[in-house]
């Protein structure tokens, strides 16, 4: 059985409705990403600017998933 799934990093550009977000992936696509249960199930938030993780069908590469929530890397504001 063939994987159908493609995982990849990304970055939130913009929140809309319903727990849709736009996603610039690491390669430089658009994509529209929607929250799994998983995510909304445990009250994680995300906003614009979060690096995301997010699963894309590889018949339809235009809509995601968003899996989890990565940590940024803004060790500038740790002081």
């Amino acid at each position: 059985m063939t994987k159908e799934k493609w995982i990849q990093k990304g970055l939130i550009i913009q929140s809309l409705p319903n727990g849709m977000f736009r996603v610039r992936l690491d390669n430089g696509f658009l994509v529209l990403g929607y929250v799994s249960g998983k995510i909304r199930r445990n009250l994680i938030r995300i906003l614009p600017g979060d690096k995301v993780k997010i699963e894309i069908n590889r018949y339809d590469s235009t809509k995601g998933r968003i899996i989890s929530r990565l940590d940024n890397d803004n060790k500038d504001s740790k002081n």
